[in-house]
């Protein structure tokens, strides 16, 4: 019977997020009801294959392990570097220096791959499969694919030459797909907040985050397509730029490491500036709401002690707690995930990460289940953020669509978060 409920849950709450799509759409006689369909269908088949399909699971789990063995070789940089600070028997788990250098080591490994034209042929197996099966453009397939590997202003290199000249469907469909998934630079930091120190969580956690980026190309597409459906002629060409990163191998290195220095940087930034904000919110909930109205104790009180005080994770977890129980949470987890769920679109996708490793940590969710689902939720760029990002990453290489970037920016938002959604329903539904 709980299986039938979960079930139902899951593909109602499919139902619902298409709705809001469809709702949101700015053409929705135009809408392709085929692509929808085949989508969804794709998605299912990918999820099913990866978690219930012997050999599959056993190939992504090796991709996965692959993905842990790159933070043991970070680690022999990082050793070097920082010397005892890097054991965590000591000295605990030190962000800046037990997390951060994964993103840099990575973000050079994917320039190497790039440059040696590797990258770009994985990515091509996968667009031809959407190309051919969705009826899609050569390059919004390219640019969805690229995007299960690469970060939202990286896998737009993929398709350089056709930006300018891409229709505003498909440039919506670049930057929803950008925001359904996350880099893998940031991915392999993600494995390392829900893994721990123990490596059989860290590939269990590698295989569903490579999973969900894999599930959400389709449903980035699905959703984009709903908020803006294609009304004009496509090229279906599916020819991948062969601009390189860097003069020779060695170049791309350097400059992948540089890129990956820079992204670091800028997650440790965001991270200090943004746990603040929430504590300076925080502290004007609580001190000055919470206290003087008497709502702390109420807070406390309603929600079994799960939030102790009124406060922003509060907020956030009454209003994203339906989305969360229509993506197959428990009713003993939604606030805390409505409250994650808040956290990544209000906030960013690390300082989310970071509070579910924490819950994890904690004991707070005793459910595995709804663990994996929140992951599957969490793994993206759908935040308010993201929407400068691509303004100010793809409009440099593309200038003619800077003003298309800009307009479709919130249509971007909401169709990553949709997708994201859909993703973590579907795996509801399988686990």
């Amino acid at each position: 019977m709980d299986l039938i409920i979960q079930t139902f849950r899951g593909l109602l709450g499919l139902a619902v997020f298409v709705a809001i799509a469809v709702a949101f759409s700015a053409n929705r006689r135009a809408i392709d009801w085929r692509l929808v369909g085949v989508g969804l269908v794709l998605q299912f088949v990918f999820a099913a294959l990866v978690l219930h399909v012997g050999p599959v699971r056993w190939a992504i789990e090796g991709v996965g392990r692959f993905f842990v063995e790159l933070l043991a070789f970070t680690r022999a940089g990082t050793g070097f570097l920082f010397g005892s600070l890097i054991d965590e028997s000591k000295h605990g788990v030190i962000f800046a220096i037990g997390i951060l250098p994964s993103i840099i080591f990575f973000s050079a490994l994917t320039s190497m791959l790039y440059y040696l034209g590797i990258l770009q042929r994985i990515v091509w197996v996968f667009a031809w499969v959407m190309t051919r099966t969705m009826k899609l453009s050569g390059a919004e397939s390219l640019s969805a694919s690229a995007n299960i590997f690469l970060g939202q202003t990286e896998a737009p290199l993929l398709i350089k030459p056709y930006l300018n000249a891409m229709t505003r469907s498909e440039i919506l469909a670049v930057m929803v797909g950008g925001m359904a998934t996350v880099a893998g630079a940031v991915l392999i930091a993600f494995i390392a907040f829900l893994g721990g120190d123990d490596p059989q969580q860290k590939v269990l956690f590698a295989t569903h985050l490579i999973t969900k980026c894999v599930i959400s190309a389709p449903a980035a597409l699905v959703i984009a397509k709903i908020l803006l459906p294609q009304t004009e002629p496509i090229n279906t060409a599916m020819e991948v730029s062969r601009d390189k990163i860097g003069a020779n191998l060695l170049d791309a290195i350097c400059l992948g490491t540089t890129d990956g220095i820079k992204l670091a940087v800028n997650v440790g930034g965001m991270l200090i500036v943004f746990t603040a904000f929430v504590a300076m919110a925080n502290y004007g909930l609580d001190r000055w709401i919470g206290e003087l109205f008497g709502l702390n104790a109420w807070v406390a009180s309603v929600t079994g002690g799960v939030f102790d005080k009124f406060s922003l994770e509060f907020i956030l977890g009454v209003i994203f707690a339906p989305i969360a129980w229509l993506m197959g949470i428990d009713y003993g987890h939604l606030l805390q995930s409505g409250a994650l769920l808040g956290t990544r679109t209000v906030l960013n996708e690390f300082v989310a990460f970071i509070q579910l490793s924490e819950l994890k940590n904690s004991g707070a969710y005793t459910d595995p289940r709804t663990l994996v689902i929140m992951t599957y939720a969490l793994a993206g760029f759908a935040n308010i953020v993201s929407i400068g990002i691509q303004i100010g990453g793809i409009g440099a290489i593309a200038p003619g669509q800077r003003t298309n970037l800009a307009t479709l920016g919130l249509k971007a938002l909401l169709g990553g978060s949709l997708a994201c959604f859909m993703a973590a329903a579907i795996a509801g539904i399988l686990i």
